[in-house]
């Protein structure tokens, strides 16, 4: 399939005017309360808060590029609140309560980047959404029927979720052969870029220092050295998620996993009354491989999903080219649910990376003797789980006891991944077993193949 660009960061940065010009770097050696690495959500999420409760923090944001570069400005706008995560993980170092906690404060982020972006004056697109999780055959069927009971037992609230029949689900939007869906409520489609420079821009207003520009090269207590100076502060801040491989002594705390988008030129009106969509679901499927979907502000229709899943000693793309394989597999993916969409052509393609902690589960911290604080490995979940990152590390950072620094993802601590080759072969077999069972299913197996679970076993998913 031909795409008009490929790369250039993201379609998102095309659809607000271009890449923005960067902010002046580091002018050289200074002092800070806080030193934040990483000008993603993550990192400024944190900056703001921060800000709020204590306007007289001196805070330093260092990012090597230019703030939104990384995730922030390449992800698929869902504001999902989700919780994909092994809870039976969290539960074995807490209880089961605190992960209920966990999950709901996971939740209430949506309404909370929803009152910051009213109160700040940021217009990311945000309209509030269903996700729909679609089944188009029986082992996909049963999947989603295991997923809606799974969450009512782990107390998620009935009105939040339902089960919907293939009829009600191709009321919603016109899927082939859907058999059925889960219906997720109280979510949120954004335009990841408008959101991230929105914040920026907020979080300078405040008075935080933004160097753009500026790699950091190693980092220890109380001192960040970058090729532009060295940053002093008690306090500093790891926030580089899917690029945290290429810190120093970093290189096998979280794998560096690719994803990739593609969207469709505008959607003529007459296709849309074809396709349904009226409600702007958040759209996924049930498949191993996974999709990520959504429907624009301007009636684009954007695809994600895994593609080349990881590049070898977790490499980075350069400035979003993915590969022509990978387009193609997206173009398939879409016009397999969307077969309407068959005649429209691809404007952009992309990729980025996102990080997975050895056990897919994520964390955010703050150890005490060092002052060195993280958070990330949101496992593709960085769009609301930054948000509530950001508010914990601001409670550690200034010492708070609170319910959010209670939560089981505080401080958890996992072994890192296997150095290479294995951790290449490792992810790279499972993702051909997740095809494979794909395949298998989509042939007429009844159940979830046994090639699924084998994938699973080999990365700990």
């Amino acid at each position: 399939m031909d795409v008009k660009t490929n790369g250039n960061i993201s379609f998102w940065y095309a659809d607000i005017g271009g890449i923005p010009q960067k902010r002046p770097p580091l002018p050289g050696d200074r002092e800070a309360d806080v030193c934040i690495i990483g000008a993603g959500y993550t990192g400024l999420w944190t900056a703001y808060y921060l800000k709020k409760a204590d306007p007289t923090l001196n805070i330093v944001v260092l990012e090597r590029e230019f703030a939104g570069f990384g995730g922030s400005g390449r992800n698929g706008g869902w504001l999902s609140g989700g919780f994909s995560w092994s809870r039976e993980k969290y539960a074995k170092t807490s209880s089961r309560g605190a992960v209920v906690d966990m999950q709901n404060a996971m939740a209430g982020t949506v309404d909370e980047v929803e009152r910051v972006t009213r109160a700040e004056g940021i217009d990311a697109d945000l309209i509030r959404v269903d996700k729909l999780v679609a089944a188009t055959n029986e082992a996909q069927l049963a999947r989603v029927r295991e997923e809606y009971q799974f969450a009512l037992d782990w107390q998620m609230p009935p009105e939040r979720l339902q089960l919907l029949s293939a009829q009600e689900a191709a009321k919603r939007i016109n899927i082939a052969d859907v058999q059925g869906a889960v219906l997720y409520r109280n979510m949120a489609r954004v335009q990841p870029a408008k959101l991230v420079r929105g914040l920026a821009k907020v979080v300078e207003g405040l008075g935080v220092a933004i160097y753009e520009g500026t790699s950091v090269t190693s980092f220890e207590k109380g001192r960040v050295d970058t090729d532009r100076g060295t940053v002093r502060a008690r306090s500093i801040i790891r926030a580089t998620e899917g690029f945290s491989a290429g810190l120093p002594g970093y290189e096998r705390t979280w794998l560096a996993l690719n994803s990739a988008q593609i969207v469709t030129e505008p959607v003529p009106e007459a296709l849309w009354r074809e396709i349904g969509w009226a409600g702007h679901e958040l759209l996924g499927d049930a498949a191993h491989a996974y999709c990520y979907a959504q429907r624009t502000r301007e009636g684009r229709i954007t695809m994600g999903g895994r593609g080349v899943p990881y590049r070898y000693g977790s490499a980075t793309d350069v400035n979003g080219q993915t590969q022509q394989a990978t387009i193609d597999a997206l173009h398939g993916i879409l016009t397999r649910l969307l077969p309407q969409t068959k005649s429209l052509k691809i404007d952009h393609a992309w990729c980025g990376v996102l990080g997975v902690p050895r056990d897919w589960c994520t964390t955010a911290g703050f150890d005490r003797s060092t002052g060195i604080g993280w958070a990330g490995g949101y496992v593709g979940l960085g769009v609301s789980s930054s948000n509530l990152a950001g508010r914990t590390l601001t409670d550690l950072v200034l010492n708070r006891e609170t319910a959010l620094t209670g939560l089981p993802w505080v401080n958890r601590t996992v072994r890192k991944w296997e150095p290479e080759p294995f951790r290449w072969l490792g992810v790279h077999s499972m993702y051909q077993l997740y095809r494979m069972a794909d395949e298998r299913e989509f042939a007429g197996l009844p159940k979830t193949s046994k090639l699924a679970a084998l994938a699973d076993a080999i990365t700990g998913h």
